[in-house]
C-alpha cells in the first residue's frame, strides 16, 4: 500500500487553523501481483488547532471575543474566573494587546507584536493600559490602587486614569488580577466605574472563583469561564519550557497539576514531592500525630526562605496536598470508583485499614479548606499549621470511630 499525497482546494467555511490534504490510496491484491492496480482518493481534513500567540487551550475564548468584536458587542467588564497558573492573565494582556494594535482591526484579535503599541503593552508601559495587583505583603489589593492615596482621592488609582481619554490608541484597558482580593472598599471605589463604564473602556478581573468575587462584582460583569488545560497540554509545555527532564517526567507532573502549569511547576521540585509522601503517609494514620507533624510541616514552610510570599505558596501547596488526600478518602468511603493514582490509592486504602470512617475524613476535609482561606487571610503560619494539625489529631483520636 502507497500513500502518495496530492494537493487539494480548501473549501469555503473551513477553519483556517485546519490543514486539508487529499490522499491517494494504491492498492494491489496480494494474491495476483500483475493485476492492475486500484486508486481510492480519500479527502482527509487534519484540524491542528495552533495555539492563539503561544496561549495554549483557551481557543474558544479567542472565537468568542473575535465573533463579539465581529458584532460590535464588546462588553466593558469582564471576570476571568478559572483555576490558577491556567493562562488567565496571559489570556488578558494577549487581548489587550489585540484591541490597541496600530497595525490590525481589532475583530481580528491578532496582534501584529511588532508595533509601539504592541511592544509597550508586552512591556507594561502603554499609557492606555492600566493594571493592578496584589502587593505580596498585602492581604488585600490596596484601596489607593483604585482612587489614590489620601493625599490624592479621585486625582489618581486606576478608576481616575480609565475615565480619562485615551493617549494613543481608541480604547483605555484595565486589568484586576488578584481579584479575589478586592475586600469592600475596594469594591466599592470600583462601583461607579463598572455601573458608568467610560466610553471604549474595557475592565477585566481576574479571579478564581466566581463564589470568592463580591456581590457589586458579579452582577456587573459579564463572566467568563477558563477551563483547566488539559493533562498532554501541561506535559507539552513541561517539556518545551525545559521543565520536566523528558516526557514521561512530564506526564507524571501533569497528572497531578488539576490542569495548571503553575502547579506542575511547582511539584517538579524533588524536595517538596519527596516531602509530600511523608506528609500523607503522616495523614493517612490513625490517630494522626498533630504536634510532631505540624513541626515538621513548619520547618518544611520556612525551608521556602524568609519572604512571607514564598512561605505562602508553599504553605498553600502542602495543604492542597492534604485536601487531595481527604476528598479521595471521602470519596472511597462513599462508595464511588478507584482513586486515579495508584500511590493515592495505597495511602487511601491504608488509612480506611487504619480506622479512618467518613464522618472524621468530611470534617478533617473541612478543616483542612478552613486553613487553606487563612494562608490567604495572612494568619500567622506557624499557628495556623499548628492548628490545623491539633483539630486534625482531635478528629482522628479514638472516639471519633463512633
Amino acid at each position: 500500500m502507497q500513500f502518495k499525497p496530492k494537493s487539494a482546494a480548501r473549501p469555503s467555511g473551513l477553519n483556517p487553523a485546519a490543514d486539508l490534504i487529499s490522499v491517494v490510496i494504491t492498492l494491489r491484491r496480494d494474491d495476483n501481483p500483475h493485476a492492475e492496480r486500484e486508486e481510492y482518493t480519500i479527502l482527509a481534513t487534519f484540524h491542528t488547532l495552533m495555539s492563539w500567540h503561544h496561549i495554549e487551550g483557551h481557543d474558544t475564548m479567542v472565537e468568542r471575543f473575535r465573533n463579539a468584536l465581529a458584532r460590535g458587542r464588546l462588553a466593558s467588564t469582564f471576570l476571568f474566573v478559572g483555576p490558577a497558573g491556567i493562562g488567565k492573565r496571559t489570556f488578558a494582556m494577549k487581548l489587550a494587546q489585540a484591541l490597541l494594535c496600530e497595525q490590525r482591526e481589532a475583530a481580528q484579535l491578532d496582534p501584529c507584536e511588532r508595533c509601539p503599541a504592541c511592544v509597550q503593552v508586552a512591556a507594561g508601559t502603554h499609557p492606555d493600559l492600566e493594571t493592578v495587583s496584589k502587593p505580596a505583603d498585602k492581604s488585600f489589593i490596596p484601596l489607593a490602587a483604585f482612587i489614590g492615596d489620601p493625599e490624592h482621592r479621585m486625582q489618581e488609582g486606576l478608576c481616575h486614569r480609565i475615565g480619562l481619554k485615551p493617549f494613543m490608541g481608541g480604547r483605555k484597558i484595565a486589568i484586576i488580577d488578584d481579584a479575589d482580593y478586592l475586600n469592600q472598599e475596594g469594591a466599592n471605589a470600583l462601583l461607579k466605574t463598572l455601573e458608568e463604564p467610560p466610553p471604549r473602556s474595557v475592565l477585566i478581573l481576574i479571579g478564581t472563583s466566581v463564589d470568592k468575587q463580591l456581590p457589586t462584582i458579579r452582577s456587573r460583569a459579564q463572566i467568563i469561564r477558563f477551563q483547566p488545560l488539559a493533562e498532554e497540554i501541561v506535559a507539552k509545555l513541561l517539556v518545551e519550557r525545559e521543565i520536566a527532564a523528558d516526557p514521561a517526567e512530564a506526564r507524571r507532573l501533569a497528572s497531578y497539576s488539576g490542569g495548571s502549569l503553575e502547579q506542575a511547576v511547582e511539584l517538579a521540585d524533588a524536595a517538596l514531592w519527596s516531602f509530600r509522601g511523608d506528609l500523607l503517609g503522616s495523614l493517612a494514620r490513625w490517630p494522626v500525630e498533630g504536634y510532631r507533624t505540624a513541626q515538621s510541616v513548619n520547618d518544611f514552610i520556612n525551608e521556602a526562605g524568609k519572604d512571607a510570599a514564598p512561605r505562602r505558596a508553599r504553605s498553600r501547596l502542602l495543604i492542597g496536598f492534604g485536601l487531595d488526600f481527604f476528598r479521595a478518602l471521602v470519596r472511597r468511603l462513599h462508595g464511588h470508583a478507584a482513586v486515579e493514582h495508584a500511590e493515592l490509592a495505597e495511602l487511601v486504602e491504608q488509612a480506611i485499614r487504619n480506622g479512618w470512617n467518613e464522618s472524621a475524613a468530611v470534617a478533617a476535609l473541612e478543616r483542612s479548606l478552613d486553613a487553606l482561606s487563612h494562608v490567604d487571610r495572612n494568619a500567622n503560619q506557624a499557628t495556623m499549621v499548628e492548628s490545623w494539625f491539633d483539630d486534625l489529631a482531635a478528629l482522628s483520636a479514638p472516639l471519633s470511630r463512633v
